[in-house]
């Protein structure tokens, strides 16, 4: 008889009585941390090493200037006092709903000065996420920048503290709604040493997943800077870190930086990298951002407030990042833009694509606009990932090679058993980055973790003989039609191969003889004429695909509809397609092809 493997460590307990279990084995645990993979320092004092070693460095560029690593740390010490003094502690939920920007950061890196746990998440989207994240999660403060978010912050009564970061409160919100851009009363923070164990919850990444309600996956501090900065680290040509740095310890005066302490160990001068992200930072994509980019490796971090294609490129030329991250939607628009007077994208050493797949078109666009590899990442907030800048063989049209030190991948069969090399099955995946647990929902545990920590992604893919990773779509995103399966990600990765395509997203759409029928939605290359559907199935039919999973039906849009993170809202584009079909004239569906726009 077997038995499960026994969790890493006692379940984390907030004060007003959230659970977070570690679902990973605790060999697998242990046998990290003895290899240096999981760092034994929490963000905090990761971020606090780097101000302390250079306060002079950039450390956030927005659209108000640059603020230096010095002034950072001020600033986060300020906000984690205001968060003190609302009774805020080491064993809270603290949520987050602010746009990218130097508050943004200063609040997450506040969260961990105070030894709590942070739950970012993207505006849009109405009061709906509001009151699910912040209800699920029990969260015992929150800073909120929408008005309608403070209306409804009342009704939840373990919401102890709430902050706007306005100059004044609506006057119908909360009466003890405080504001964050005041000092505090009692001088700047003082963190304890350290505020928190390395292994303890710091980071809830929301996923939209497709659950009813968003997804909430918790990480530990070591997960953030261990494994997932290891991917950072392999993509921007960082060495590795082969365990938890030599820190300098805290001046006596936190609020200032001018009293150096010791210094860590002497080494190779290595060039912090400049990361522009362009996706929003309470994301899950984006979390690459405050505790990886800045407390775990020292790095700048350059965001923008919104995403606008004109104003990305000039922040490119204008603040010389060296790494560029966005989902391919937002660098095919920049790719696709007129150059600029004088422009000069040189800084850049690769342009960074995730969070969708890539199409082939896209990349070769990318890079012939900024004469820069281009690098894909294949990843999840659920803890998975798999990029094409891992050492070992070339990825090729792959997903990559994995790499170990962020997260193994298997192929498993449906009956469970490993899947041979090339076979297809289900993507699962166990690493230094595997999070801690969902939130609130023992049901995704057992529905997405094996008994020994792997996560199940619901993603089919296979393993090729040089142990590279091919993708080949969602085990359940298919297209019914007739009986037989069709998978949209196979369509589009093809459809992406057309020179006249800068986007596609394959869609279903009710039939009623045969159930489903596959749409295909696309956006021309600018400049190019928009294709017709004979000539979409012809190219289909030149790379090989089966007639049977022909797209039926083409759309062509002007512009894609994005979600607050920046991917293709697929729901609105499967509206879209829907509405137009009834205008569909009784000729054959094979024969409709329909002009439309959807405005962001």
């Amino acid at each position: 008889m077997t038995t499960a493997p026994t969790a890493h460590r006692a379940p984390w307990r907030s004060r007003n009585g959230l659970e977070l279990p570690d679902r990973v084995p605790r060999a697998d645990r242990e046998a990290w941390e003895a290899r240096g993979l999981c760092p034994g320092a929490d963000l905090f004092t990761l971020f606090r090493g780097h101000a302390l070693a250079a306060p002079g460095r950039d450390a956030v560029v927005d659209e108000r200037g640059t603020v230096s690593y010095g002034e950072l740390y001020a600033e986060v010490l300020r906000v984690a006092a205001l968060f003190a003094e609302a009774g805020l502690g080491p064993r809270d939920v603290i949520a987050l709903r602010l746009p990218n920007g130097r508050l943004a950061a200063a609040a997450e890196l506040a969260v961990y000065a105070l030894g709590a746990v942070a739950l970012p998440y993207p505006l849009g989207g109405g009061t709906r996420d509001t009151l699910s994240l912040l209800a699920r999660s029990r969260a015992g403060g929150a800073v909120l920048s929408e008005p309608e978010d403070l209306e409804v912050a009342s009704e939840l009564p373990w919401l102890r503290a709430v902050f706007t970061t306005g100059t004044d409160a609506p006057p119908d919100a909360a009466p003890d709604v405080r504001r964050l851009d005041r000092p505090p009363s009692g001088g700047p923070f003082r963190p304890a040493e350290p505020p928190a164990a390395a292994t303890a919850p710091a980071r809830i990444l929301v996923s939209s997943g497709s659950e009813a309600e968003p997804k909430m996956i918790a990480y530990s501090h070591q997960a953030m800077s261990g494994g997932r900065a290891a991917y950072v680290r392999a993509l921007t040509g960082l060495p590795p870190e082969p365990g938890a740095p030599a820190l300098p310890r805290p001046p006596a005066a936190p609020d200032s930086l001018s009293l150096p302490g010791p210094s860590a160990p002497p080494g190779p001068p290595v060039t912090p990298p400049r990361l522009l992200v362009l996706v929003p930072l309470a994301s899950s994509y984006g979390s690459l951002g405050v505790p990886v980019a800045l407390a775990a490796l020292g790095g700048t971090l350059i965001v923008r407030g919104r995403f606008d294609a004109v104003d990305a490129l000039r922040a490119v030329v204008e603040h010389r990042p060296t790494h560029l991250f966005g989902v391919p939607t937002m660098l095919r628009r920049m790719a696709d833009l007129p150059r600029l007077a004088g422009e000069d994208t040189s800084s850049l050493r690769a342009v960074v694509s995730s969070g969708a797949a890539l199409p082939a078109s896209t990349a070769a666009a990318c890079r012939e606009r900024f004469g820069t590899p281009v690098v894909t990442v294949y990843g999840s907030s659920d803890g998975v990932n798999c990029h094409t800048a891992a050492p070992g063989t070339p990825a090729g049209d792959t997903a990559g090679t994995p790499d170990p030190a962020v997260a193994a991948l298997r192929i498993v069969r449906p009956d469970g058993s490993p899947a041979a090399t090339g076979e297809p099955g289900e993507i699962q995946a166990k690493g230094p980055m595997t999070p801690l647990c969902y939130v609130a929902a023992p049901e995704l545990d057992a529905r997405y973790r094996t008994a020994g920590g792997w996560v199940r992604t619901g993603d089919l893919g296979a393993l090729d003989a040089q142990g590279r990773l091919r993708v080949l779509g969602r085990l359940k995103n298919v297209v019914i039609r007739g009986g037989y399966t069709i998978s949209p990600a196979e369509v589009e990765r093809e459809l992406g191969t057309h020179p006249g395509i800068a986007e596609a997203v394959c869609v279903p759409v009710p039939d009623e003889e045969f159930g489903e029928r596959l749409c295909a939605c696309v956006r021309p290359v600018p400049g190019t004429p928009a294709p017709a559907l004979g000539a979409v199935t012809a190219h289909l039919a030149a790379r090989g695909l089966e007639r049977r999973k022909f797209p039926e039906y083409l759309l062509v849009l002007d512009r894609m509809p994005l979600r607050p993170t920046g991917k293709v809202c697929r729901r609105t584009v499967t509206a879209r397609a829907v509405a137009s079909l009834r205008t569909v004239p009784d000729t054959g569906a094979e024969d409709f092809t329909h002009t439309g726009e959807i405005a962001n």
